[in-house]
């Protein structure tokens, strides 16, 4: 039995596997980012760049876009938050042919989407783009507030493509000393913080975005932490630099043996159209594998 057709454009979402952090006024680090493996480039107009440099970033972000080169991966935007009123000019120097998307910091919850969406509507219509080209990816955990709203993002704002986390400068706000524990995991409040955010996400059936791993020269340690991120339920993560690209790619992707499985269970149901369980090796298998099996496949591609 195959999907029906809502449940088959949950899977043709754009592929959010690694999405790589670069300085929105550094051509130098954008041309080496461009050389990595990234499902998508996420340049940063927000903490990356000083106050000083902000407009020039737009200028040199405008040119980028409009260039539109051959690629292979999405090119997305970190705008400045809504309490700095500098999101609007953001856009309006970034939305034209070529943007895929942008990453909003510091969202208290899905009614700043709504806002940012009627921005978006507007500015489209002025480059000649169809409404809607632009997607949203959410920082959703940087404020107290944005906690208690996190179920706001469901069902999900048209443009919503993902929700990821981040702990600084949520840690900021409320105080906390340390984000880590000594051995290096998280402490109990982000633990709380993480999970809520991939709750969340699966709630609005958009990408689950873990938070960057800082040491990005800890190959080990980040595989080790992507593997545990996987097995939680993300779908991808943010990287901070072009070395640690190749590890998350690797890590977010279904294995030979998980794509093989999948592929067994999905041919099993569409042999016997009309079937709810069904037995393979002794193993009995229902529609949620079967929905689990469609996504490992969409996730190779």
């Amino acid at each position: 039995m195959g999907l029906g057709l809502q449940e088959e454009e949950e899977f043709d979402q754009m592929k959010l596997r690694s999405l790589l952090f670069v300085p929105a006024d550094s051509e130098k680090k954008f041309a080496k980012a461009q050389e990595s493996r990234a499902d998508g480039l996420i340049l940063d107009l927000e903490d990356a760049v000083a106050p000083d440099r902000k407009a020039i970033a737009r200028d040199m972000l405008g040119n980028i876009i409009a260039a539109r080169p051959d690629r292979n991966w999405s090119l997305w935007v970190r705008v400045n938050a809504l309490d700095t009123g500098l999101t609007l000019s953001d856009l309006s120097a970034i939305v034209k042919p070529g943007l895929d998307g942008i990453m909003v910091p510091k969202s208290n919850g899905a009614a700043d989407i709504q806002r940012i969406g009627h921005y978006l509507d507007a500015l489209e219509v002025r480059a000649g783009m169809a409404r809607g080209t632009v997607k949203i990816i959410v920082v959703a955990t940087e404020t107290p507030v944005a906690m208690f709203n996190l179920g706001s993002y469901s069902p999900p704002h048209e443009r919503l493509a993902g929700l990821t986390w981040g702990a600084e400068d949520l840690g900021a706000v409320i105080g906390s000393v340390t984000n880590k524990q000594s051995d290096g995991e998280w402490t109990q409040t982000y633990r709380i913080v993480r999970s809520m955010c991939l709750f969340a996400a699966a709630a609005a059936d958009v990408a689950r975005i873990d938070t960057l791993y800082a040491d990005f020269r800890d190959e080990a340690g980040l595989a080790s932490s992507c593997e545990a991120s996987r097995q939680d339920g993300f779908t991808g993560r943010i990287a901070i630099h072009p070395d640690q690209v190749d590890t998350i790619n690797r890590c977010f992707s279904p294995s030979d043996a998980d794509l093989t499985q999948a592929r067994r269970i999905i041919a099993a149901f569409e042999s016997q159209p009309g079937i709810g369980t069904i037995g393979i090796d002794g193993k009995m298998y229902d529609i949620p594998h079967l929905k689990l099996a469609h996504r490992i496949v969409s996730a190779a591609g």
